[in-house]
């Protein structure tokens, strides 16, 4: 959960911090759309957005499963949603809209639970093997 967490702080400041580079003109037009200046930093936030908080809500899911296929199915769901929220970080990172302190910081977090993901999911594939 904390990373969930941290995805969405990460993403607030993104948009705030765009928005001050607009000097604050970042309200959404009349017809609901984000202004052309952020459409790229809000669009790759939102997506890690999506994945990072995914994770959690998909591990919560396979904490409450119904069956074993069930658990299995949601620490895979999660995996991949970790891997995918690496990839939105990197995004991020090479187009400058996180520095390399927040790249470490939040990268690495997220590296740890694709290891703890990775680790569960090999668990799982061997019980099957059995």
């Amino acid at each position: 959960m904390a990373f969930g967490d941290r995805v969405i702080k990460l993403n607030d400041y993104l948009l705030t911090e765009a928005c001050k580079k607009e000097d604050g003109r970042c309200k959404k037009e009349k017809s609901g759309r984000i202004p052309i200046q952020l459409l790229s930093v809000a669009n790759l936030s939102n997506q890690l957005l999506r994945a990072g908080t995914s994770i959690g809500a998909n591990n919560a899911e396979a904490t409450n499963a119904i069956s074993k296929a069930d658990f299995k199915s949601k620490s895979f769901i999660a995996l991949k949603e970790a891997r995918e929220s690496l990839y939105w970080i990197d995004m991020l990172h090479r187009n400058n809209y996180i520095d390399n302190i927040q790249y470490k910081s939040i990268y690495n977090d997220c590296e740890e639970l694709v290891k703890i993901l990775v680790s569960r999911c090999k668990k799982l594939n061997e019980g099957n093997k059995k």
